[in-house]
């Protein structure tokens, strides 16, 4: 699977395909017979090393450094390069989803127009007021799913090797929200509880910084007769200097996953690719079944490194796993590779972020392991795998973080403040993959 890198290549992105390219004619192997040995296309390969597109995943990156022969440094820097590229890639998309949401219509009894301000204003730019008219309905041009996962495996960019004992883009954007816990709420605010996953978030006070990075506006002052406190306030959290963007729908290998959704198989389309998998299971009501892999790539944006010291699991809800059906993605695939992953089991009293060692044809990849440091030429990719056979659970994570300008708790969960979802298959239930040939759904 690959993502076009578009027109225009940024600098990131050719920077990424210089080094392919160079690995690529040290190793003396043809297109070809590279293409053989990482199970893909010439063509695919091709573009790769010319930069008219990029590897949505770096587990195809990493293959093709070991095939080609690449030392110790010479993969770290390819997978920095990658991470660079990917981050690039994604601010790009992002900012196209602004315009294509600028660039929706309005309909209003058979008169069509350009989208009223408001549209923009909910993608974070300001337009120009244009007319508006009761009773319109607002067509979007496009849609954005979000995402949600969890098993945290982890790539470090240019860190040296921690040892041992330490411890890789669907279609559209994704949204994922990273949230610095610590704040307290205003007078009369008070936890708001979603209605699917059953965690209490809370509104920011005005005056507080809100999970995107925006800071609300100024508390009123206190009015004639208004009672104030003697105590001084409590200082402020300090603002996380980084920033996470989470994949929550990552399967194994590309290809290995499985959903739980209500509807029989006659109403469910066809499997999608991963990078659009977060659309169809969101059109479905369908949640993950059994088991969720999420994959946080952490970025600096201060002019210091950020230390990560560690990761704490927080269940949200526990509920008995719905009587669904369960729909395979693949009927079968797998790999030589065995990402090293943070393993977490929903199912303990206290479930913990466990380091576990992956494997790469043979080859033992080290379990990672706490602390990280991350920078803005330093990014880091953390992979946690979370399973459960007992229960519907609602889950997310706090990232604990230290730095320069203070320290704090950063939450990863799949935006908005909401929990991330995964659910037990019951035993009972038929399973269903996807005859291709017959283009149905069997048993």
């Amino acid at each position: 699977m690959e993502r076009k890198s578009g027109t225009g290549r940024s600098a990131e992105a050719q920077a990424f395909a210089r080094l392919m390219g160079e690995l690529k004619e040290r190793s003396g192997r043809s297109y070809g017979a590279l293409a053989r040995l990482l199970h893909t296309s010439t063509s695919t390969l091709h573009r790769y090393c010319s930069g008219e597109a990029l590897p949505a995943e770096f587990v195809a990156v990493d293959r093709f450094a070991r095939a080609c022969g690449a030392t110790a440094a010479e993969a770290v820097e390819l997978h920095r390069a990658w991470l660079l590229a990917d981050a690039r890639r994604r601010a790009v998309v992002e900012e196209a989803v602004v315009v294509t949401a600028a660039d929706a219509v309005v309909v209003d009894a058979g008169v069509v127009e350009r989208a009223a301000p408001e549209v923009a204003a909910e993608s974070g730019v300001p337009r120009a007021p244009g007319p508006r008219r009761r009773g319109r309905r607002l067509l979007p041009a496009g849609a954005v799913a979000a995402a949600a996962v969890v098993a945290l495996a982890v790539g470090i960019g240019a860190l040296p090797d921690p040892g041992p004992e330490r411890g890789a883009p669907q279609a559209g954007p994704t949204a994922a929200t990273a949230a610095a816990t610590g704040t307290a709420t205003g007078p009369g605010t008070g936890p708001t509880a979603d209605p699917r996953t059953g965690p209490a978030t809370t509104p920011p006070a005005p005056g507080q910084e809100t999970s995107a990075g925006t800071t609300t506006g100024p508390a009123p002052a206190p009015g004639p007769g208004t009672a104030t406190s003697g105590a001084s306030p409590a200082p402020a959290p300090a603002s996380p200097p980084m920033r996470a963007d989470v994949r929550s729908h990552v399967w194994a290998a590309g290809c290995g996953h499985a959903y739980l959704a209500e509807s029989g198989p006659s109403a469910v389309p066809a499997p999608p690719v991963e990078a659009d998998a977060p659309a169809w299971a969101a059109a479905r009501g369908a949640v993950h079944a059994g088991t969720q892999i999420v994959e946080v790539t952490l970025h600096g944006t201060g002019p210091d490194p950020v230390v990560l010291e560690g990761l704490q699991v927080r269940v949200a809800g526990r509920r008995t796993p719905p009587r669904w059906n369960v729909y395979q993605m693949s009927q079968g695939c797998g790999g030589a590779l065995t990402p090293a992953v943070f393993a977490v089991n929903l199912d303990a009293p206290r479930p913990l972020a466990r380091p576990v060692a992956g494997n790469d044809a043979g080859e033992t990849i080290k379990a990672p392991a706490f602390p990280f440091r991350v920078s803005a030429a330093e990014p880091a990719v953390l992979r946690v795998e979370a399973t459960t056979t007992g229960c519907d659970c609602d889950w997310y994570l706090d990232l604990r973080w230290s730095g320069p300008t203070g320290s704090g708790t950063l939450r990863l969960d799949d935006g908005a403040g909401r929990a991330w979802r995964v659910s037990a298959a019951p035993s009972d239930r038929p399973v269903y993959g996807y005859a291709h040939e017959q283009g149905r759904w069997t048993r």
